[in-house]
This record gives structure tokens, C-alpha cells and sequence, in this order.
């Protein structure tokens, strides 16, 4: 039988061998950050790149990591707003929102803080266009909560009431433009749903909404002839001849004249 070393003669020699094994093992599985170097400006241009390449989560992590590394200075700020687009063109918009609103925030008067309120306004206006939406009722908005076009429209008059110079301004106002006879439109869907139910009083209420608040939409066509049909309902004659008078003025040939005008029979003639 050999010679065996006893457990005291050989412990001491083996245990740092193990612990040298184990330490190289651990070391060569950790990997370097390849950008543990990069300035500020070297993630700036990867990001870009990376948002030029429609590469997003790649755009937001190294915007990301620019403003934790170097949280002052231009370049910071910059990747604030960047992150903001990057959300937006990610379909994230929930947090390109919460993104631009930070910005407004922390800068309210940088020289792109338009940018920043016009980007909330896009992905404010972009929410409710889903592609189901637009599948299913070819982009009509009227019959959904309009809070998103609200809210996108808020953004937007604030950009262009605060910015009228801004070169977002002019599309901003046709986004408002638009907006505002998607919120009348969508006053008359209500307006409409109510009436079907007999609740006469609140289409009423609707459609004098839309006549006060959006006079300038075709909307208001709507509007007059459903408050004369409502008041014909209610037995309201007087009202719903007054409401008639105002839809022939503004609106001679309105379709809802020859539902609701009595029909004139010719005087016969004398012989």
C-alpha cells in the first residue's frame, strides 16, 4: 500500500489551489462593459446611430445610460428629450408622455421645450388610433372617450400659445383644427346615442354643447337638427320652430328642413 499524505500534510496546499481555480472560473465569466470608456458624446452618436437603425431599445438604453453617467451638460439634456422620440417611435407612448412631461419639467425653458409639448401632443393624438380602430371604423374617433384628443389638443394649444413662432406651430394648428371637429363630432355620436333612448332632455344638452362650443364645425348642422327633433319629441313646438329657423339660415339646404318642415301644398289655382 502506498505512502499516503496524511489529511494535515496535504489540506494546506490544496485549499488555495480551489481558491485560485474558483477565482479564475468567476473572472472569466464576468464580461467588461464595452462602454465603461465612452464620453458623453461617444453615447450620444450610438444612440443615434441606434434610432437611425429604427433600433429603439438600443436608442433608450444608451440615452439612458448618457444621462445617468454625465447628468449635466448638454448632452444630458438632449437625451431627455431623444428618449422621449425614441418612446414615441417604439409605439411606446405612455412613456414618450411621461418622457416629455419630464422634460417640460425639469426644463421648462430650454430651446427645444416646444418640441417636447409638441411630442406629447403626437402621442397623446396617436392613443386611441390604434390599428383596431382603424380596421374596424376605417379612423373614426367619434364614438370613443375623447380624453387622449383632449388632452393631445391641451399640448398642442399650449405649444402654439406659448411658441407662435415654433416651427411646430402651423401643424399644430391643423391638428387642432382637426381635433376640434373630431370633439364635435363626437358630442353629436352622444348627442344621437341619447335620443335613440328617448332621453330627450340630454340630446338636448348635446347638441346645444356642440352649438355653443364649436360653431365653426359642420357639426353644428347636426347639432340644430337634433335639438329640433329633440324638441319636437317633447312636444316643444315653439322651440324646435325656433331651432328650425336658425338651421334654414345657416344651412338652407340641411336634410334635416325636409324632415321636419311641414311639406307646402301649391294654392290651386283659381279658374
Amino acid at each position: 500500500m502506498p505512502n499516503l499524505p496524511t489529511p494535515t500534510a496535504w489540506r494546506p496546499n490544496l485549499i488555495p489551489a480551489l481558491i485560485l481555480a474558483l477565482a479564475l472560473t468567476a473572472c472569466s465569466g464576468l464580461e467588461t462593459d464595452p462602454t465603461q470608456d465612452w464620453s458623453a458624446q461617444r453615447f450620444y452618436q450610438e444612440a443615434k446611430t441606434a434610432l437611425a437603425a429604427k433600433d429603439y431599445a438600443t436608442a433608450i438604453k444608451h440615452f439612458e445610460t448618457l444621462e445617468a453617467r454625465y447628468p449635466y451638460g448638454p448632452y444630458a439634456d438632449q437625451a431627455q428629450l431623444e428618449i422621449a422620440y425614441a418612446y414615441y417611435k417604439d409605439n411606446d407612448l405612455a412613456s414618450a408622455i411621461a418622457a416629455a412631461n419630464r422634460f417640460i419639467r425639469l426644463h421648462p425653458t430650454h430651446p427645444h421645450v416646444d418640441y417636447a409639448y409638441y411630442l406629447k401632443g403626437l402621442a397623446y393624438f396617436d392613443d386611441d388610433r390604434n390599428w383596431f380602430e382603424r380596421l374596424f371604423t376605417g379612423g373614426d374617433l367619434s364614438n370613443r372617450d375623447p380624453k387622449g384628443m383632449r388632452d393631445a389638443y391641451d399640448s398642442f394649444r399650449e405649444l402654439v400659445d406659448r411658441f407662435p413662432d415654433s416651427r411646430y406651430a402651423a401643424d399644430s394648428r391643423r391638428r387642432m383644427a382637426y381635433l376640434v371637429d373630431y370633439l364635435a363630432r363626437h358630442e353629436i355620436h352622444v348627442a344621437r346615442f341619447y335620443y335613440s333612448r328617448r332621453a330627450y332632455v340630454a340630446a338636448v344638452n348635446r347638441a346645444q354643447y356642440v352649438i355653443a362650443n364649436y360653431q365653426r364645425t359642420p357639426a353644428v348642422e347636426d347639432a340644430l337638427g337634433l335639438q329640433a327633433m329633440a324638441y319636437g319629441k317633447l312636444g316643444m313646438d315653439d322651440l324646435m320652430q325656433d331651432s328650425l329657423r336658425v338651421l334654414e339660415k345657416n344651412f338652407p339646404g340641411s336634410r334635416y328642413l325636409a324632415d321636419l318642415r311641414p311639406r307646402q301644398t301649391p294654392e290651386s289655382e283659381t279658374p
